[in-house]
Parts: C-alpha cells; sequence; structure tokens
C-alpha cells in the first residue's frame, strides 16, 4: 500500500513491535487470542494477527505463553505459520472469559495514546471568504452569513446558530465539515482499567479504503467525523454505554465525534431538558475536556477537541442562561432572506431539476408565499416547491414546468389552510 499524500503530519502511530511497545495488559491480549481461537475453532498466528492487529512479534510472545501454560495444542504447519486450536483447558479459560466480555475486535491503545493523538489531531484550519464560497457552493448565502462563520470557525469554540425556521441553519452546519481537508486516526477501541471501550463506528467514522504503511493497525485513517442529532438525543448517549450482554462499553457520542464536528440540531427539542445539556457540557465546552465514568466508579479526563454547533429555531434566552451563553462566543443568527437571495435559491433549483427559470414566475411564487408582504420568505420554498413541481409532473407523466396554474397546485398542496 502507498502512503497517502494527504495524510497528517501532527501523529503518526508506529506499529508496535512488542508487548512493551504496546503498553498493554498482556492478561488482556492472552483473553482476546482465547476468545478469538475458541470462535474459530482451529485458526493460525498470522490470523490471529490480522484480527488483532498486533504484529508477529507479539502473536509469537502470546503464542509461547500459550505453549508453556497448555492452552492451546498444536495442529501442524501452515506455510511457515503454525495451525492451532484450544486445549481442553485452555477452552474451559475461553469460555469463562468469553461468558464475561464478548469483545473480539482489534486490539485496544493505551488511553494515554488515545489522549495525546486527540490533542496533537485538533483541527487547524485557515479560513477565508472566497473558501467558505467553495464549502458552501450549493447554497446561497450572502457575505455577511459568510463573515460570521468564518471567524466562529477559526476560534475553534461552541458556534451557536438560531433563528426562524426554513433558512437553512441545518445546512449549514451539516456543510461545516467540508472545511476539513485532512485526515485523522481514530482507534478501534481504547483501554481503560482493564475495561475497552470501543470508539471506531463504521456508521459515523469514514476510514479510507487505502490505510498507509508502517503504521499500527489498531488506528484508522478516516475523514474527521461529522455527527449529528436531533430530537432522539439522550443523556444516554453523552456517557459511557456498558452492553450487560457484551460485557464492554461504547464511546458516547461527543467522544466518536473528536477530531471533527458535533451538531446538535433543533436544539431545545430533545427529550434531554436543555438546561441540563448544557450544564454537562459546561467544563468540557470550556476547558476542552470531559470527564467519564466507568460502571466501577473510577473517573477518567478524555480531550475534548470536536467543534460543537447547536442549531435552533428557538429563542437562545429561553434555553440558557446568561452565564452559558457567555460560554458560547459564536452565536449567528441565520434570518429570513430577501427577495434577491429568494429568486437565486429558485433559479439554482430550477437548474437542478432541469425547469426552465421565469423571474415572473419568480416573483408569483414570492408574492403567494408571502401575501400580505408582513410575513417572512424562508430559504426552503424554492425546494420544496419545486419538488412538489416534480411529483405532480411525475403523476401526470411529463416534464415539471414552472407555470402558474402548478405553482398554485404545489402552494395548495404546501400550506395548511386555515
Amino acid at each position: 500500500m502507498a502512503t497517502l499524500a494527504a495524510a497528517p503530519q501532527t501523529f503518526r502511530p508506529s506499529n508496535p513491535v512488542t508487548l512493551q511497545d504496546a503498553g498493554l495488559n498482556q492478561n488482556l491480549l492472552i483473553d482476546l487470542m482465547l476468545k478469538l481461537t475458541l470462535l474459530e475453532g482451529e485458526t493460525t498466528l498470522h490470523r490471529l494477527s490480522n484480527q488483532m492487529k498486533v504484529s508477529m512479534t507479539i502473536m509469537d510472545q502470546l503464542f509461547r505463553y500459550f505453549r508453556r501454560e497448555q492452552l492451546c495444542e498444536v495442529k501442524g504447519m501452515v506455510g511457515n505459520d503454525y495451525a492451532l486450536s484450544l486445549s481442553a483447558a485452555g477452552r474451559k479459560i475461553a469460555q469463562e472469559r468469553y461468558s464475561i466480555n464478548q469483545y473480539i475486535g482489534p486490539a485496544p491503545v493505551k488511553l494515554n495514546d488515545y489522549c495525546e493523538a486527540v490533542k496533537a489531531q485538533a483541527a487547524h484550519h485557515p479560513v477565508s471568504r472566497s473558501m467558505l464560497s467553495e464549502v458552501f457552493f450549493d447554497l446561497v448565502l450572502t457575505e455577511a452569513v459568510l463573515d460570521q462563520i468564518g471567524p466562529a470557525i477559526i476560534s475553534g469554540t461552541t458556534i451557536f446558530l438560531y433563528g426562524s425556521t426554513g433558512n437553512g441553519k441545518t445546512s449549514i452546519a451539516e456543510r461545516l465539515v467540508r472545511i476539513y481537508k485532512d485526515y485523522v486516526y481514530i482507534p478501534y477501541a481504547i483501554e481503560v482499567e482493564g475495561q475497552i471501550i470501543n470508539i471506531y463506528d463504521s456508521v459515523v467514522h469514514q476510514a479510507l479504503e487505502t490505510q498507509e504503511d508502517d503504521t499500527d493497525p489498531r488506528w484508522l485513517l478516516c475523514r474527521r467525523p461529522c455527527i449529528a442529532v436531533g430530537g432522539e438525543l439522550v443523556p444516554e448517549m453523552l456517557e459511557l454505554r456498558f452492553d450487560d450482554n457484551l460485557g464492554f462499553y461504547s464511546a458516547p457520542l461527543q467522544m466518536k465525534a473528536n477530531n471533527g464536528l458535533f451538531i446538535i440540531d433543533d436544539f431545545g427539542r430533545q427529550m434531554i431538558n436543555p438546561r441540563d445539556l448544557l450544564n454537562r457540557w459546561i467544563v468540557p465546552l470550556d476547558r476542552r475536556v470531559d470527564f467519564l465514568s466507568l460502571r466501577s466508579g473510577v473517573k477518567f479526563p478524555i480531550p475534548f477537541e470536536t467543534l460543537v454547533v447547536f442549531s435552533t429555531n428557538l429563542d437562545p434566552r429561553q434555553l440558557a442562561d446568561e452565564a452559558f451563553l457567555r460560554r458560547i462566543q459564536n452565536k449567528i443568527k441565520v434570518d429570513a432572506i430577501t427577495a434577491e437571495i429568494f429568486d437565486k435559491i429558485l433559479e439554482r433549483v430550477c437548474e437542478d431539476y432541469q425547469i426552465p427559470f421565469d423571474p415572473e414566475m419568480a416573483q408569483y411564487l414570492r408574492e403567494k408565499c408571502n401575501p400580505d408582504g408582513k410575513g417572512v420568505l424562508r430559504a426552503c420554498y424554492p425546494r420544496d416547491m419545486v419538488r412538489i413541481l416534480q411529483s405532480i409532473a411525475d403523476y401526470e407523466n411529463r416534464a415539471p414546468q414552472l407555470t402558474k396554474k402548478d405553482l398554485d397546485r404545489a402552494l395548495n398542496l404546501y400550506f395548511a389552510k386555515t
């Protein structure tokens, strides 16, 4: 595999050759090897090395221990590799270990190594107006909005997007991850006080198809993560979660989002009280460190190196007190759009849907969306209307059109009657 030109320069995990280099408890690796061999029935050292993501030198050390303690039976050779299965004594111990902890993934890394890696990979990217124009190329934003977003990103602190619904707060938040052009290393799991915490999540972490040569395979080179949650957010998602059936922990969302972006959409509409959430994060947002607890009561710190973006259509003063709002230095109001912006959005959406744009129809739609001229024009209206026009056209097996007749039908479907 070739070395990636875009790999981060701040952190590159070297591949540990010995158990001492890995810094892990030997008993933890023995348990992992026992469980994997139990499930495989018969396996080889090379296969175990690939599954555990450790060097063959470390596997040889573990293998010598297995033979000395009579935990395995050698079935023969596969080339220069040993084929083995568990002895009766090894199988008994493996079954006991598996009943307690069913983790069978790659070997974890040390907590200290994880903390150092997160700090080393903290995002520091130069931001300019031209760069933001590229990041938000598919949105129509004024320079005034861009000029608020830019300094907020550079500050590296929390961003609070607020304003009336339908004006693009979520769209802005989700596109912020485009700023990141580099990659970060994320471990499969870490070990704390003999307990395993699973971090890598294929749902939220995008591992590169080609990994770097000569690096520790217990780490994956990934795009910077972007995790977005809405009304489904509950307090348990922000704490270590222990699975009683599997016997190991899963990392909380903010830990999975480290070195990336964490978006809390529709803030204030979660099952968790907004003040409880804000109080939970006063220290992490202020000091860039979070504290997690194991079931045993052991409490330990981890870096909080994630850009948190709150998005809400509620009044910020109703959600948080002055002390907390003071800690959120970047509060950006995403306001209702002007007629000019409305037309630009509609023109762009029409282009996307291959519908001929008509300025007169744009004015007609604006007037219908704001009949008395006292309401607000929302950024979501043009795309929502065009989608309905497309549905009408599909229903009638024809091309979509921007006409008064079709717009009236779309408006009739879209707006609730009083």
